[in-house]
């Protein structure tokens, strides 16, 4: 049994260690926004938050988030009250919309230590693939929802 704290709520989860914190979300917990993509870290689908930082779910052992804070894209927030949500409808970003719960969890990470990026730390911080090639409208959909610090 693995206990773990996502989005607020407590969860038991009669899983085994070595499952992937994906699959114990998805399958265990019911919480299905979060996508499976490559199943090797690489495109972004899973992203979630570990402890306020994005981990790729499809490759963290479920016993590694014990003791941990999780959020997933239900837990941004329930009613797509959340700034990137706002900006991402906004700027029409999705195409299929398949990568884009891990993109609005990166997204969120990054606003979180940096709260008005440039374009070059858009670029360096979202290492998520859109097949769709979205990536004009998430930079621009970050800088929507970022707080500016500087004036024009």
């Amino acid at each position: 049994m693995i206990s773990l704290n996502v989005n607020g709520r407590h969860y038991d989860l009669d899983v085994p260690d070595e499952m992937p914190l994906l699959w114990a979300l998805r399958d265990v917990a019911g919480l299905t926004g979060t996508k499976y993509g490559c199943g090797a870290g690489l495109c972004g689908a899973c992203t979630v938050h570990v402890d306020g930082r994005p981990q790729r779910s499809c490759v963290m052992p479920v016993a590694a988030a014990r003791g941990k804070t999780i959020a997933t894209i239900e837990g941004l927030s329930p009613d797509r009250s959340h700034a990137l949500q706002k900006a991402w409808i906004a700027e029409q970003v999705p195409q299929c919309g398949y990568c884009q719960s891990g993109q609005l969890m990166a997204a969120a990470a990054l606003l979180a230590r940096n709260a008005n990026p440039s374009d070059d730390e858009i670029d360096a911080a979202m290492t998520n693939v859109c097949i769709c090639g979205t990536y004009d409208g998430i930079r621009a959909a970050i800088h929507r929802a970022a707080v500016p610090t500087r004036k024009p």
